[in-house]
């Protein structure tokens, strides 16, 4: 992986992290907690998405695929939390 690949797959994972954070309403955790989970997130989407079958490709793909796996993500924590 180069370092542009390295910068675009951080970048999206900060933007999926803070749609994801938007998206269930109130449940971020700042600049830094939102990029890690967009990254966790994408990773989570990516087995996901490979598990329904679905392929997303491109950039926007890629965004969806993250912001999916984020809000996920963001699900789990919050059952975590309530526990």
């Amino acid at each position: 992986m180069d370092i542009t690949s390295l910068i675009l797959f951080l970048v999206i994972g900060l933007i999926a992290g803070w749609l994801a954070s938007n998206m269930m309403k109130g449940r971020g955790l700042g600049l830094f907690g939102d990029l890690i989970v967009g990254v966790v997130g994408a990773l989570l989407g990516g087995f996901l998405f490979g598990l329904l079958g679905i392929a997303a490709g491109g950039l926007i793909g890629s965004l969806v695929t993250a912001t999916v796996g984020a809000i996920v993500l963001l699900y789990l924590v919050g059952l975590v939390k309530k526990a």
